[in-house]
């Protein structure tokens, strides 16, 4: 039986230690603009986007959680991951202080992901690759960290140059949507 014309809406988080492009990869993908200069996300911050496939709407909300570690705003930091169906965690690989504490808290925010989501699909971002040498760039710590922690998939971003951003955004989307549909027609 084919059904179709339905209406999906999805809630996908990304976190992730600030600075490391959360909000610019959101702006990449659903403006596709980049802005040079940084503005802190306090608490939270959401986008909308639309997307058809098919003759089906899909509607993602795109929940950008600061990755400040910013004592007043804790307490509601749970009620933000409520009723996800993603997540995106993001990092950062520059060579530099940023990047090497980005990465080292990649377990820390699956934890919170698992404590607050449940067992949901987990993506990771390594964003900013246009800051490094890729034809240099170990992968053996990232691939070993996305399988100590069942990550489903990992993709190498920029949002300054687009690079990835788009490919990963919409394998997430798609996937949400087979998945989901596929529950509605059986």
């Amino acid at each position: 039986m084919k059904v179709s014309g339905l209406k999906f809406t999805f809630k996908v988080i990304l976190i992730g230690n600030g600075m490391v492009g959360k909000t610019s990869l959101i702006q990449k993908f659903t403006k596709g603009s980049f802005k040079e200069d940084y503005l802190k996300t306090i608490g939270a911050q959401f986008s909308v986007y639309d997307k058809k496939i098919d003759r089906d709407k899909i509607r993602l909300l795109f929940w950008d959680i600061a990755g400040q570690d910013d004592s007043d705003f804790n307490f509601v930091r749970p009620t933000f991951f409520k009723h996800s169906k993603a997540a995106i965690i993001v990092f950062s690989l520059e060579e530099n202080d940023l990047g090497e504490n980005s990465f080292n808290q990649i377990s820390n925010w699956h934890k919170d992901i698992i404590q607050f989501c449940g067992n949901i699909p987990v993506f990771l971002f390594a964003n900013k690759v246009d800051l490094v040498d890729e034809n240099t760039l170990d992968n053996s710590n990232i691939e070993r960290v996305v399988n100590e922690l069942n990550i489903l998939k990992y993709y190498r971003t920029s949002a300054k140059t687009g690079q990835g951003v788009v490919i990963a955004f919409n394998f997430i989307i798609d996937m949400l949507y087979h998945e989901n549909k596929t529950l509605l027609v059986e």
